[in-house]
């Protein structure tokens, strides 16, 4: 049975909510030793999300290399118990993957995540941002679209 993405979008060209951080949250953006952790978060959510995610050498490899990559594009929640949230971006103004640690869903994280996303990418100059999400996927889609990102388009996910 095939499988469904829909591409989102969020114009950004008008006034954007400002995010609310759960406490003692602190962020950040990628920095090589940071990756270890930056991939458990993605590898531990990758199946909520129906996405895979390489080994940590081929990821690290493949993340930095790329040609959209700028490492503060990879933003980076934390508390003193360690990494909760990731959004790794491109500097497309592509939401590549928003991942939050299992223990600190529910919170809030995710959708301050995305909003912060968004006004760093109206920083940059960009008029809308997209990101793609699994049709089964109901829990994430929810998230974007209450913060306001709306959809432009069906196409089914590729074998493999």
């Amino acid at each position: 049975m095939a499988e469904y993405f829909q591409l989102l979008r969020r114009d950004l060209t008008g006034s954007l909510p400002a995010p609310q951080w759960p406490a003692d949250t602190r962020l950040d953006h990628y920095r090589k030793e940071m990756a270890p952790a930056i991939h458990a978060v993605l590898r531990m959510t990758q199946d909520q999300g129906g996405g895979r995610v390489a080994g940590l050498t081929q990821w690290q490899h493949q993340f930095v290399t790329d040609a959209e990559f700028d490492p503060t594009l990879c933003l980076v929640a934390s508390n003193a118990d360690g990494i909760l949230g990731v959004a790794q971006c491109w500097t497309s103004a592509f939401i590549k993957n928003l991942s939050v640690h299992p223990c600190a869903q529910g919170q809030g994280l995710g959708r301050a995540l995305l909003l912060h996303t968004f006004n760093v990418f109206k920083q940059r100059g960009e008029p809308y941002v997209d990101l793609k999400v699994r049709e089964s996927n109901l829990r994430a889609r929810q998230l974007y679209e209450s913060a306001g990102m709306v959809f432009v388009l069906r196409d089914w996910v590729p074998e493999g």
